[in-house]
């Protein structure tokens, strides 16, 4: 049996791929010119990107929006209410001259105090995605409450009431307006 010669092999198979280059060196054109581009075609395509682009831009600001009025609205009435409720038990306590009215003045001042910086913080939080409306009515309810809590640590048994009784029917339109704003949405 005669083996192939190593040398001869290498030989045969340059021989063989510069063959096969000059068929397909033979084989190529070139084309003379200069390329464009179709300048209607390229116009389509930059405006379908445009209008792709913008859609995708208002589906994530309406998702956004979205969030910041549920984060808002969802937990107002939760937060509002027990404030509400703890100024109303000062007003009982007041009203009757109960030993407890200078306790419940105060619970009642920082619970209105609580809701407003809880209030305010989700206002902020949700910056310019909540609706410039929706936020002026909460950030309305925070300076109602704000000033509710304070005519109410001045409040004692022989204090006047109409600085307080302002201060609460502001707190209680503030409220309203808000909450119906929520509601509508």
């Amino acid at each position: 049996m005669k083996l192939l010669d190593p040398r001869g092999f290498g030989l045969m198979c340059a021989t063989l791929a510069v063959g096969t280059g000059l068929v397909v060196a033979g084989c190529s054109s070139s084309i003379h010119g200069t390329a464009t581009a179709n300048q209607v075609e390229a116009s389509a395509y930059r405006t379908e990107m445009a209008s792709s682009s913008a859609a995708a831009t208002s589906s994530a600001k309406a998702a956004a929006q979205a969030k910041a009025i549920s984060d808002n609205c969802t937990p107002f009435r939760g937060t509002t209410s027990v404030a509400v409720t703890k100024y109303n038990e000062f007003v009982d306590a007041h009203d009757a001259n109960a030993p407890d009215q200078d306790v419940k003045r105060d619970t009642a001042a920082q619970t209105l105090e609580d809701a407003a910086k809880t209030v305010e913080g989700r206002v902020n939080s949700a910056g310019d995605a909540l609706p410039a409306d929706l936020s002026q009515k909460f950030t309305a309810y925070v300076s109602a409450a704000r000033a509710l809590a304070s005519e109410s640590r001045k409040m004692t048994y022989t204090a006047p009431v109409g600085a307080l009784n302002d201060a609460s029917k502001r707190v209680n339109d503030a409220l309203n307006v808000a909450r119906d704003a929520c509601s509508a949405r």
